[in-house]
């Protein structure tokens, strides 16, 4: 059984740091694109950043960009997603998903993707 299991969220204020990690199990995704989004109460899930797995670069979406990172190690089978200069809009669940296929694009779409974690809440305050 697959599994992805995030941790690392909590209360923080703004302009603080968090790291997030998410562990997966049950298979490895070292070939395969993994990313993280968010959803907001009452707010859709969107897109936050994803890492290829073939050169392990990165994209982002345009309100992250420069101040979240994401990076992985394929052998812990673990992503990251590291977050500074927060503000109270990040608040939000923090959700890493991984996709079973072996493409290589920067893939944006939550319908790309086929593993989901729990999720992990992330609030800022102001």
């Amino acid at each position: 059984q697959v599994q992805l299991v995030e941790s690392g969220g909590g209360l923080v204020q703004a302009g603080g740091s968090l790291r997030l990690s998410c562990v997966a199990s049950g298979r490895t995704f070292s070939r395969n694109a993994m990313a993280w989004f968010r959803q907001a109460p009452g707010k859709e899930r969107r897109f936050v950043g994803t890492i290829r797995w073939s050169d392990e670069t990165t994209y982002y979406a345009d309100s992250v960009k420069g101040r979240f990172t994401i990076s992985r190690d394929n052998a812990k089978n673990t992503v990251y997603l590291q977050m500074s200069s927060l503000k109270p809009e990040d608040s939000a669940v923090y959700y890493c998903a991984a996709a079973s296929h072996n493409g290589t694009l920067y893939y944006t779409s939550s319908a790309s993707y086929d593993y989901w974690g729990q999720g992990t809440e992330v609030t800022v305050s102001s």
